[in-house]
């Protein structure tokens, strides 16, 4: 089976303007997130609509490919980008993993994970969960603070392991219990923000129009649910540190001290 990851980049960030070419440790974002994704897979590009970006990418080493400005999502723009690049090297992909361009911990175990997840015929998507609690730790207000946070989706998994959906409330509501005792009562799961697609499917939901519960929750993942895709949800009990803002920057310097 064919392999591929695609980092979506842009630079014209709202919270955090430049943000793939701030220097985070001595190498910048993107630098970080390209190096820990090829550990994992062979071929990577990243996929840019920015001339700076583009040239980092190629001063570095990598490989890159320049895409329009006027995708509305990286979805749109990894589907151009396998395109393009599936035309001038003549290699058919089975598989396109989305990683994103401003998680530069992301970890070789969790792509691993989701590229495992083909091994089954059944599977259109995968992404990851991962529990707001980690096995054996001692659960304090936090985790309830960070299960309540909208801007930290909640996944309902099925017993075979697919999404039922995605929220940015709390799900499941536990019934009869104090909300203090929530984290304590289920194993509520984080949804990180890694995709892969099988080819076919990648092109096919880029064609689908937003639907009503992707616009009310502003989850793209909605859409294919609503439209009968099936993803899969391998678990990770790695923590990571996306980077949407400076504030952000600043946690993910302090952790690479640690």
């Amino acid at each position: 089976m064919k392999y591929i990851a695609i980092i979506p980049a842009r630079y014209a960030s709202t919270r955090f303007p430049g943000k793939p070419l701030a220097v985070l440790g001595g190498k910048t974002i993107i630098e970080r997130v390209y190096r820990q994704v090829e550990k994992a897979v062979d071929t990577v590009y990243v996929a840019t609509d920015d001339q700076r970006i583009f040239d980092t990418v190629l001063d570095f080493g990598g490989k890159v490919v320049m895409t329009s400005p006027n995708h509305k999502s990286g979805t749109d723009r990894i589907e151009e980008a396998v395109t393009t690049i599936s035309s001038e090297t003549g290699i058919d992909y089975d598989v396109v993993i989305n990683v994103q361009g401003d998680e530069p911990f992301v970890a070789v175990s969790q792509i691993q994970t989701v590229m495992e997840s083909f091994s089954d015929p059944a599977v259109s998507i995968a992404t990851l969960g991962k529990p707001f609690v980690s096995p054996g730790e001692e659960i304090t207000e936090g985790h309830l603070h960070a299960i309540e946070n909208p801007n930290s989706p909640k996944i309902a998994v099925s017993q075979q392991g697919y999404a039922l959906y995605f929220s940015r409330s709390v799900i499941p509501f536990i019934r009869g219990k104090e909300r203090s005792e929530w984290p304590s009562q289920f194993p509520f799961l984080k949804h990180i923000g890694l995709y892969a697609y099988r080819r076919n499917v990648l092109h096919e939901v880029t064609q689908l129009p937003q639907s009503p519960l992707e616009l009310a929750e502003s989850l793209e993942q909605l859409r294919w649910l609503e439209n009968g895709y099936n993803i899969k949800v391998g678990i990770t009990h790695v923590e990571t540190i996306g980077i949407d803002t400076p504030e952000d920057f600043q946690r993910a310097e302090a952790f690479l001290i640690e």
